[in-house]
């Protein structure tokens, strides 16, 4: 019991980083209507995720890849 324990320990202990690591988010500013990427999600009014019901991309190329697919974010 004690050795499953630990195992299972361990297994979170390798995987959590993994998943905190890729946090970007697609944002467009409510005021110019530009979009970005970012790390966090927006806190404030201004900056609202959009695309993918606020979908949490991976890594930066993945979610620069996919603001060329958002409707809202495409440049006039």
């Amino acid at each position: 019991m004690i050795k499953l324990i630990s195992t299972a320990a361990v297994v979170a202990a390798l995987t959590a980083p993994a998943f905190a690591q890729g946090t970007f988010y697609i944002v467009q500013d409510t005021k110019t209507k530009q979009c970005t990427v970012v790390k966090e999600r927006p806190t404030t009014t201004t900056m609202v995720v959009v695309g993918d019901s606020g979908k949490v991309y991976t890594t930066e190329a993945e979610a620069r890849g996919a603001i060329k697919t958002i409707k809202v974010c495409e440049t006039r």
